[in-house]
């Protein structure tokens, strides 16, 4: 069986929240105060034994209005386990829970709920005293001084309707081991004094006889009796050693009890004694050997690294605990471990290998189901999709979002997932998120974001390149139309693309195919071309969806990040970088715009080339729609695009633009504006 669902009533940040999971792995995923922590928490006040059950006024969730406080409040954690595939129904699983059984059918289905409420025997009186209240505050300060000690906490099985109490031996098989953010994991394992790790060396001692499937368990209890046979003699060897050599001091030892007249009645003190296998479990102290040979203590070692160690101890210690043959009627059947942000201690690369252990884990039935929280984009992108849960909230309630379960075909969702690396899953966690085609735009968003006076991460906006025109596949995680996903404001930026193809014969088309072309060629010969542009995003624009849009250069006059860059600043020389070639010619161009020149002017400062050949024509037959201005400023900005290297031109222009702003309010400073089809992005996605 697995625990399928936990549903959380007025517990902490939860009003109302359920939650489902799955066999195996859970990873919990969510920016700060999303609830992950107090989800495992509400599952450890069911399952832990160590844990307080009876709870507190700061325990209920605040939200609560006045008119829900005019009835005493009440906090609800109800967990339901289901079969597992392929689960032996004759084993201890089902016997565990028979009585909390709400579904007989297969898979079966059970119950168990803790409750946190005051008596109805109370309520009367809480009811009076509450009714004039004026205000939440009022009313908690009365909770608390009058009503939180008469509170009490019952769990129930089965259907809670029928208030049956949970059996404590049935509860007791459950082994609830959890590891919160703030551990001291060298105070709890490096000696044989502390009890984990007595337990685990007391179990793990002659495995190899314990473990060996060729002989039968009568042999294994032979030997086993001959090995401790075997110590026995041994430590009364070294008793019987210690005793000799304190023969001669025993009788000094002896003098001062006859003197102080201890000795009376034909008696004296004497010493002996045995040494039992356990004893000697505390000399031990876990150490690092190296390969040189060479061995430090363990308190020497790196808290990551001790943290891994201490981790696989404990579900070492699990695997002790629920072994039927050793532990028999005692043992554990449903052993569960919770992990609270395993990257605190952990090196990025280490958490991998910590998320790969894991699975093992699972894999060879050493621990049934597994819960992590975390906040580290290392962990998420380590985790398959089916395996994360996303808590996050939404105009101030806690939803739930599952990635795994969004996707309508599997070509996406592969698609995600071998590309969800841990700067893109970092969209996962994102408030607010802003999609880009490629380095370029991402490299270049924030600084754009900052000449507009809004810092996107104030507004805790993330900018993750998709790698292209690759949109679709990343916006079934957030399509608030479809359940399950993350309702996130969500912004695409791409680029115009327009391109054309020549009018074939048929027997040609198949060699012929759309080749990019400048906007001013844009529909300027439909009896020789064809003509296209980048439509993908189109369902998104104009509002057309609810929380996600697309924002893209104008029809008429765009093309790519670059190209209208400088069509928005055609004489800002700033823009021509050192890796950019013609820069002469480039800065000549920008002069001559400056200078309003003529077109004619732009046009015979070009170089002779077949390009600028064409860039010529093309904009010489121009249609009408294009004024002269529009056309110099299309030609420098074509120029522009020419001369560039994508991403090591945009690594300078990021660099020289944030170096400009930092002039702002002086002479030196060049104003930058923004493409407004940018500029749009972040001022919605803001909001």
């Amino acid at each position: 069986m697995y625990i399928s669902n936990v549903t959380i009533k007025n517990f902490r940040s939860f009003d109302y929240t359920s939650i489902d999971f799955h066999e195996g792995i859970n990873v919990l995923i969510g920016h700060n105060n999303s609830g992950k922590s107090n989800l495992l928490r509400a599952l450890a006040i069911i399952f832990d034994n160590s844990v307080r059950k009876q709870l507190s006024v700061d325990d209920f969730n605040n939200s609560l209005t006045i008119e829900e406080l005019k009835a005493s409040p009440k906090i609800v954690i109800s967990v339901s386990l289901t079969q597992s595939n392929n689960e032996d129904l004759m084993g201890d699983e089902l016997v565990t829970v028979s009585n909390w059984l709400t579904k007989l059918q297969e898979p079966y289905e059970a119950k168990i709920q803790y409750e946190f409420f005051l008596p109805i025997g109370e309520e009367e009186k809480y009811v009076a005293a509450v009714k004039n209240a004026s205000s939440r505050n009022e009313i908690w300060d009365i909770i608390k001084n009058q009503f939180i000690r008469l509170y009490i906490n019952k769990t129930w099985v089965g259907n809670p309707e029928n208030q049956i109490s949970v059996d404590n031996d049935s509860l007791s098989k459950f082994d609830f081991q959890f590891l919160d953010a703030i551990r001291d994991v060298e105070r709890d394992m490096f000696s044989g004094k502390n009890t984990l790790l007595k337990n685990v060396i007391d179990f793990f001692i002659d495995y190899d006889i314990k473990s060996d499937k060729s002989i039968t368990e009568g042999e294994q209890k032979q030997k086993l009796r001959e090995r401790k046979d075997n110590f026995s003699t041994d430590s009364h060897i070294l008793i019987k050693n210690i005793q000799q050599r304190l023969e001669s001091g025993n009788k000094e030892i002896l003098s001062y009890t006859d003197g102080i007249g201890a000795s009376y009645d034909k008696s004296e003190p004497d010493f002996e004694g045995n040494i039992t296998e356990s004893e000697i479990y505390t000399v031990l102290q876990l150490i690092v050997k190296q390969e040189t040979g060479m061995t430090i203590p363990i308190t020497h070692n790196g808290l990551g690294y001790n943290n891994l160690i201490f981790m696989s101890l404990l579900l070492a210690k699990m695997q002790v605990d629920s072994d039927g043959k050793y532990l028999g009627n005692n043992a554990k059947v449903f052993p569960i471990l919770a992990i609270e942000e395993p990257e605190a201690h952990l090196h990025p690369t280490m958490q991998n290998e910590f998320i790969k252990f894991l699975k093992n884990n699972i894999d060879n039935k050493k621990v049934k189901q597994i819960f992590i929280t975390s906040h580290s984009t290392h962990i998420s992108s380590a985790t398959e999709l089916d395996d994360i849960i996303c808590l996050y909230t939404n105009d101030g309630k806690r939803n739930v979002s599952y990635p795994g379960q969004v996707f309508t075909e599997a070509k996406s969702k592969k698609y995600v997932q071998r590309f969800l690396d841990a700067t893109k899953s970092n969209m996962l966690f994102a408030e607010k998120i802003i999609f880009v085609e490629g380095i370029a735009e991402q490299l270049l968003l924030h600084v754009f974001a900052e000449y507009l006076g809004i810092p996107l991460e104030k507004y805790h906006v993330a900018v993750i390149s998709v790698g292209g025109k690759y949109f679709e596949h990343f916006l079934h995680l957030f399509d608030s139309n479809n359940d399950g996903t993350i309702n996130r404001r969500i912004a695409c930026i791409t680029d115009l693309d327009p391109m054309r193809k020549e009018k074939q014969s048929d027997e040609d088309k198949q060699k012929n195919s759309f080749k990019a072309c400048y906007p001013f060629e844009y529909e300027a010969n439909l009896k020789e071309f064809h003509y296209s542009r980048n439509t993908s995003m189109d369902q998104y624009l104009n509002d057309k969806h609810s929380n996600i849009k697309a924002f893209i250069q104008p029809e008429k006059y765009g093309k790519t990040l670059e190209y209208q860059i400088v069509l928005d600043n055609p004489s800002l020389e700033l823009l021509i970088t050192d890796s950019i070639s013609n820069k002469i010619e480039l800065n000549d161009l920008m002069e001559l715009y400056k200078d309003d020149k003529p077109l004619t002017e732009l046009l015979n400062r070009l170089s002779d080339s077949k390009e600028n050949t064409r860039i010529k024509s093309s904009l010489q037959n121009a249609n009408e729609r294009w004024t002269e201005d529009n056309k110099k400023k299309a030609l420098i900005a074509s120029r522009y695009l020419n001369s560039i290297g994508k991403g090591e031109n945009a690594l300078e222009l990021a660099a020289t633009l944030k170096d400009n702003l930092e002039l702002k309010g002086k002479d030196e400073y060049k104003n930058f504006v923004v493409p407004d089809y940018i500029n749009k992005a972040i001022q919605w996605v803001c909001e």
